[in-house]
């Protein structure tokens, strides 16, 4: 470094690459001496005038402040505050268009002067030596004092930053853009303020060298810094004029040829780069105890009578200057431009203020600079890349700027562009480079300040879920922790565990809760235990196997109490359904018994005949299920008994139907008359009454035993042709005999039904049985055949024989079905009038009940008969 250095004070210097050399204009404005700007009526004050955050407000509306008063203050070091140019009171805190190329409103504070310029107390600084570097850092930061000839940068963090490694501090006072001449006349007219203020950095950084940098175009200003600079071990360095000298890293390339690393600071490489209107505000501050209220302004442009420097209050309205300054406007082109020609950014209007920055009001006339023109294609001539002084690609940043494609400008260093202007300044197709690139940094601004907020949301969630997890955890230990505290207490009272004595509560209701298996079965908790004595024998005495069988004894022994109590629970079962059969059985032919005698006291009526089919059917129904219901004794009796003489018992069931059919026959009329006079009294129980007995005869009948088929079979085979004749005969018979009794029995049913419901179903059912054995009818004739076939040979008609009685049992079984619904609800009233008499008798002697339900359905087929033939003579 020491050689740099040498070569420095030697007088080298190096050149940086690209630059242009646009048209000075400077000596308009150096004609005459810095005016002062009278106060204006209304002062505008942006909260934010630098990079970085706005300061916080520390006044209201209303309140009246001082010259040099503190308007907002810092908390952070990119911070900076605002103070009152003057005394006055403050009008409004709103939102206001400021000097930027957006031309977005921000807060501002508007303040009314009240012209009494009063100031507050200021504190000076007698010995700034005797000042620690921190202490002066404060001083210039409270003053509010940012960089003021570029970007507006924080003076005091700037300074900050250098601290301990500034080896070269580099004043700059190139001042390369035309038409400004602010610092030039500054330092012409407070060159020993500058040099003030260059001593308070140079306390502060304490650098091995300090240089001046300054354009060849300032002569008079070399002269004032070199007169104030004598005897000080400052380096005052002429450059060439070239565009943009004066930005800062082409100052640093140009003195001492060195590079700013990218995304880096001058600080990184050892140097420290300040303007000379920051120096001088540093003076001020530190010397005289005042904040940067008040700047150097340059009016310049042909539409000014006098261009000239004037010093401006911070929030005066350009158009305040403007009605001071002899200004007028340019009656086809009115245009002020904030800044120089190359840098500088038209103004949206003239309310627009004065801010720390704002170092220029170019106000040209429609010759002196040509309005922007149309926008023409790019050629590809490569001029912008050549003039760029950041070694840039100009022409591709433009295109992905356009496209907006953010991330690959930020590939091709978009942040560095300085924003000079020289790549439009030499463009032959007049793009406006310098738009496109301030637009695509500030929307990648933007989106990184969007990123950054989601970041820190995602940090503050994060943050806070760790923090509620941590509380849990803490009250979850302190919960503990207080628990164990209070077993401990009750432990050392002599006390119990709460938690243990609920537990041990809880635990002796269940046991009480719970049968003593003990206690029911102590004989097997006794074998257990002999059991187990046995074993515990058996190990000591070294044997393998125990002695087992007191325990094959005790299984045994349940096995067979086990045994015993099934078979007598299967023994009480059978007498219970026996007797309840026999019962139903006696019951059924008491009830037989007693409507055969109702019928025969009964009168002749004119319609004798179907009232006699009708109470046969109700005779045949009450005996078929009265037979149903009789025991297997009595079945088996009848097997016994048939077996010994099965001729005589073929003989005895023929005798029992021929009489059967001759009492139908032999009805009297008035029977049924006193059945009608019966029903007339009471239709409910007719009905019911009438719907039991057809089916108990249709029950009885399809299950009829064996034995009085096995008789018919065998009186059939002495003559078997005269046997099929018959059974087909008198099949035909029963069945005609049905069909008209059902007939009248439908009728009664359909008006019974009127009056009661259960009626209706007794109806309905009756009316389901006809149809089925309306289809039987239709059999009849082929039966007839079958009969007639079979007298021819034998076998043939006892097989036919056998089909028929098959087929009559399956019809009656299908009727039976439709009627059990019925027969259910009827049944426990007709059992309510059985007779016991006849009860105690079925249980005495089941054979007899048997051969009297043959006998009666002997009788109920030769009723049918008869009544066949009665029909057939009518005919």
């Amino acid at each position: 470094m020491l050689s740099l250095i040498e070569q420095i004070k030697s007088g080298a210097l190096w050149d940086f690459p690209g630059g242009v050399h646009p048209p000075e204009n400077k000596l308009q404005s150096l004609k005459t001496p810095v005016a002062k700007a009278s106060i204006a009526n209304e002062l505008v004050l942006p909260v934010k005038q630098h990079i970085g955050q706005a300061g916080n407000l520390i006044v209201a509306e209303g309140e009246r402040v001082l010259k040099g008063q503190p308007l907002t203050k810092y908390d952070t070091s990119f911070m900076l505050p605002i103070h009152a140019p003057t005394s006055g009171i403050i009008k409004a805190i709103e939102p206001r268009t400021t000097a930027h190329p957006s031309g977005l409103s921000e807060l501002c504070i508007v303040l009314e002067p009240d012209h009494l310029d009063e100031w507050i107390e200021r504190q000076p600084v007698a010995d700034y030596q005797a000042k620690t570097p921190e202490a002066l850092i404060e001083i210039i930061r409270q003053a509010g004092i940012s960089g003021m000839g570029g970007a507006g940068f924080p003076t005091a963090k700037k300074i900050q930053a250098g601290l301990g490694r500034t080896e070269i501090l580099i004043v700059n006072a190139a001042e390369c853009e035309p038409y400004i001449t602010a610092d030039d006349v500054l330092m012409q007219d407070y060159a020993d303020a500058i040099i003030q203020g260059i001593e308070v950095v140079e306390h502060i950084l304490k650098p091995k060298l300090t240089i001046i940098g300054i354009e060849d175009n300032k002569p008079q200003a070399v002269k004032a810094l070199e007169l104030a600079a004598q005897d000080k071990d400052i380096v005052i360095r002429v450059i060439p004029t070239k565009y943009p000298s004066g930005g800062e890293k082409q100052l640093i390339k140009v003195l001492t040829n060195k590079e700013v690393p990218n995304n880096g600071i001058p600080a990184d490489i050892g140097l420290m780069v300040q303007n000379v209107g920051s120096l001088y505000a540093i003076q001020r501050a530190v010397f005289h105890g005042e904040p940067l209220i008040e700047r150097i302004v340059t009016l310049t442009g042909n539409t000014f009578k006098q261009p000239k420097n004037v010093w401006a209050l911070i929030g005066t309205p350009v158009q305040a200057l403007l009605d001071e300054f002899d200004y007028s406007a340019d009656k086809k082109m009115q245009r002020l431009i904030m800044g120089g020609p190359m840098m500088g950014f038209t103004l949206p209007h003239t309310s627009v203020p004065i801010t720390k920055t704002a170092n220029c009001i170019l106000a040209p006339t429609r010759r002196e600079i040509a309005v922007d023109s149309y926008e023409m294609a790019c050629i590809r001539c490569g001029q912008c890349a050549e003039a760029c002084p950041a070694s840039l690609l100009p022409q591709q940043l433009q295109w992905h700027a356009k496209a907006q494609e953010f991330d690959k400008c930020e590939e091709l260093n978009l942040k560095d562009c300085i924003e000079c202007g020289a790549c439009a300044f030499v463009c032959p197709s007049e793009i406006p480079l310098v738009k496109y690139y301030r637009q695509a940094k500030a929307e990648i601004r933007l989106r990184k300040e969007e990123a950054d907020a989601s970041e820190r949301a995602r940090q503050r969630f994060e943050n806070k879920k760790a923090r509620m997890e941590r509380d849990k955890a803490e009250r979850e230990n302190r919960f503990k922790k207080a628990a164990d505290d209070r077993r401990k207490e009750m432990k050392d009272s002599g006390g119990d565990d709460a938690i243990a004595a609920a537990i041990a509560r809880v635990k002796a209701q269940k046991t009480q809760e719970q049968p003593q298996e003990a206690s029911v079965k102590p004989a097997v908790a006794a074998a257990i235990a002999r059991a187990k004595a046995k074993q515990a024998e058996a190990m000591q005495q070294g044997q393998t196997e125990p002695d087992n069988s007191e325990m094959a004894k005790l299984r045994e022994e349940r096995k067979r109490q086990a045994r015993e109590r099934k078979a007598e629970k299967h023994s009480v079962s059978a007498e219970s359904t026996d007797k309840k059969d026999a019962v139903a059985a006696a019951i059924a032919r008491a009830k037989a018994k007693k409507e055969q005698q109702q019928q025969s006291d009964a009168t002749d009526t004119p319609a004798a005949d179907k009232k006699a089919a009708v109470a046969a059917a109700i005779a045949r129904a009450k005996a078929r299920k009265a037979e149903t219901e009789v025991p297997n004794d009595g079945n088996n009796a009848e097997t016994e008994a048939t077996s010994e003489d099965p001729k005589k018992a073929a003989v005895a069931a023929a005798i029992a139907r021929a009489k059967a059919r001759k009492a139908k026959a032999d009805v009297p009329n008035d029977s049924d008359t006193a059945e009608a006079e019966t029903a007339s009294e009471d239709p409910k129980k007719a009905a019911v009454a009438a719907a039991i007995a057809r089916a108990k005869a249709r029950k009885a009948k399809a299950e009829v035993p064996n034995d009085s088929n096995t008789a018919e079979t065998e009186a059939t085979s002495e003559d078997p042709k005269k046997a099929a004749v018959a059974a087909a005969i008198a099949r035909a018979k029963a069945r005609k005999a049905k069909a008209e009794v059902q007939t009248d029995s439908d009728t009664a049913g359909a008006e019974t039904a009127r009056e009661d419901p259960k009626k209706a179903a007794v109806a309905a059912a009756i009316a389901r049985a006809k149809a089925r054995k309306a289809e039987q009818e239709s059999k009849a004739d082929s039966d007839t055949a079958e009969a007639e076939t079979a007298s021819e040979d034998p076998k043939k008609a006892a097989v036919a024989a056998a089909i028929a009685r098959a087929k009559a049992r399956k019809a009656e079984q299908e009727a039976k079905a439709d009627s059990d619904t019925a027969e259910a609800q009827a049944q426990a009233q007709a059992q309510a009038e059985n007779d016991t008499t006849d009860a105690e008798s079925a249980e005495i002697d089941p054979k007899k009940a048997a051969v009297a339900a043959a006998i009666a359905r002997a009788k109920a087929r030769k009723a049918q008969q008869e009544q066949q033939k009665q029909s057939e003579e009518k005919e």
